[in-house]
């Protein structure tokens, strides 16, 4: 899909969709809850429906049950499902949606039966030694091959050590599981812990289905086995990260006020508030180490700003949907804006956007067009490959013509 975005200036007030993140943490809790749950504020990204397609192959059923309001946004009713007693093969099929593919590794693992997970080609292919790591010190199956990736419980209680600095996904992997398994687990975090809030995230969403933890230091979880989830009625909260597109055309000269978020949400992107305002205020250095995800729209906010910024804990972006520091840094050169790139640190250059000549490409990542089409708010311009907001955001530019935005689809 391609969109031609008119230069404009956006005012308004616009609603945060509801947390991705916390969406498939309310959700896989309520699959595995020994009765019927209702699960409100859930939008149909392909995320959160690749999440909802896995627990249905695992067992669990689902009914959507629509917003009274008639908007995307409804609730869903779910009855959880025994995944430790499975006695079938099962094929899932995550899309393109790494949260639920690392969640669903030791869900699948808590049975003796087969699982196949599948998913688009950028996703089998990023990384998930952790798991196998794990699965070749116990025996047990796992196998990437072109049809997906094979695994084989069951998984036994035990010490489990993760890397803090990688993926968090792992980490929140094993604490789904580990109250399913027979007998004491403890998770042992090696330093250096980074995107710590989406642990707690995930610590909070095990809370709120009735699972007990016990934290003895900042860097160990012990979880006591046989527990049950029990079946709730959740809401997921607003999303920090993609409310940060929004917030960045309030700072690039629009008038935006972004409702549905909670100040005192866990969501470790909730520093994009602080982190654009810094922006605004100079030329800062900032750490996204523990915020990946805001990578694009503060790369784009640093350069349509004018003054730049330098950005450091930027590695784990090769690794997302696409390598998004160079990526961006080929959409900010259509712009006319220089970007020095380094192992860990990405310096965005000052003076200004020009506008594009030619049409920007999506990348088949969602966090990319969205910068985008922040971007071309500024000059105008073509996104190609727009589509992609649908991983996360699918209502993203009906949101943003309802803040006066020019958005047109453009056929070829």
């Amino acid at each position: 899909m391609k969109v031609r975005i008119k230069k404009g200036r956006a005012c308004g007030q616009v609603e945060a969709p509801p947390s991705k993140s916390m969406a498939h943490r309310l959700l896989i809790c309520a699959g595995l809850a020994d009765g019927i749950s209702e699960i409100e504020g859930i939008a149909d990204s392909q995320d959160v429906l690749a999440t909802i397609d896995c627990l249905t192959a695992l067992g669990a059923r689902l009914e959507r049950v629509p917003a009274e309001d008639g908007s995307a946004e409804g609730h869903i009713r779910i009855e959880g499902a025994d995944v430790r007693h499975r006695d079938y093969s099962v094929k899932l099929q995550c899309r393109e949606s790494g949260s639920t593919l690392r969640f669903f590794v030791p869900l699948c693992l808590a049975g003796e039966a087969e699982a196949q997970l599948c998913g688009s080609k950028r996703l089998m292919e990023r990384p998930m030694e952790v798991y196998e790591d794990i699965c070749r010190e116990r025996g047990l199956l796992f196998c990437r091959s072109e049809e997906g990736l094979q695994v084989r419980g069951p998984l036994k209680a035990g010490v489990f050590k993760v890397a803090g600095n990688i993926s968090s996904q792992f980490i929140s992997g094993l604490l789904f599981a580990m109250p399913l398994l027979e007998g004491e687990s403890r998770l042992e975090i090696i330093p250096p812990v980074e995107s710590r809030s989406y642990i707690d995230m995930t610590l909070y969403a095990l809370k709120t289905f009735g699972i007990r933890w016990d934290r003895p230091d900042e860097n160990t979880i012990a979880i006591q086995g046989g527990q049950r989830y029990c079946p709730q009625r959740a809401k997921a909260e607003g999303d920090y990260s993609n409310a940060a597109f929004f917030q960045a055309l309030d700072m690039l000269g629009g008038n935006v006020h972004v409702g549905n978020l909670d100040a005192n949400s866990l969501q470790g992107d909730r520093v994009c508030v602080e982190m654009l305002r810094q922006l605004k205020s100079g030329r800062p250095e900032l750490d996204i180490s523990d915020c990946p995800d805001l990578g694009p729209i503060l790369f784009a906010a640093a350069a349509a700003d004018g003054r730049g910024a330098v950005f450091t804990g930027t590695e784990r972006l090769k690794i997302k949907e696409s390598d998004r520091g160079r990526v961006m840094a080929q959409v900010l050169d259509k712009f006319g804006v220089e970007v020095i790139m380094e192992e860990n640190r990405i310096a965005i250059g000052g003076g200004g956007l020009k506008t594009p000549e030619e049409t920007l490409y999506g990348f088949n990542d969602h966090r990319i067009v969205m910068a985008e089409a922040v971007l071309l708010s500024l000059t105008g311009g073509i996104i190609e490959g727009a589509e992609a907001v649908s991983k996360s955001f699918p209502d993203f530019f009906e949101k943003l013509r309802s803040l006066g935005i020019e958005v047109a689809e453009i056929e070829d």
